[in-house]
């Protein structure tokens, strides 16, 4: 047990540092969330109370669940690749780094399949939200909230 407890503790600490070479290089430490959004009224997860307006204006659903989320430090000139459980996962290609934020091509893939590829700026801090495919249940839809660091 205190064998695992000291791995868990070293993935984290070489997680956060290589985080933070990626900042220092000129990139971002970039986070992802995968949402489902329903017009079913409910209480949306309490989580993404930051996010809640930004959802609301963009995607006009009344609430808002998490799904699977993942992080990644992207390097200025860079690429990573996000997991978002669900066989959902974001490649991440930088293409820039300037004063008005990180310029990225995303990749939104699906078990195999590419549901998204676009390119867009990720301003430190600020959401950005990419719109995505049916749920499949009752007019649900998936949306991934991007916010970097």
């Amino acid at each position: 047990m205190r064998i695992i407890k000291l791995l868990f503790f070293a993935a984290v600490v070489v997680g956060f540092c290589h985080a933070t070479i990626a900042a220092e290089r000129g990139g971002a430490t970039v986070r992802a969330i995968l949402v489902v959004a329903s017009n079913q009224a409910a209480k949306s997860d309490p989580r993404l109370a930051p996010y809640e307006p930004t959802l609301r204006r963009i995607l006009r659903f009344e609430s808002y669940r998490i799904v699977g989320e993942g992080s990644a430090g992207l390097a200025a000139s860079g690429s990573a690749t996000v997991s978002l459980g669900q066989g959902h996962a974001l490649e991440l290609q930088a293409e820039k780094s300037d004063g008005d934020g990180v310029h990225v091509r995303v990749r939104w893939n699906e078990g195999g399949r590419t549901l998204l590829n676009t390119g867009l700026v990720l301003r430190p801090r600020l959401p950005t939200v990419l719109g995505g495919p049916s749920a499949g249940k009752e007019g649900e839809v998936m949306a991934i909230i991007l916010v970097a660091n």
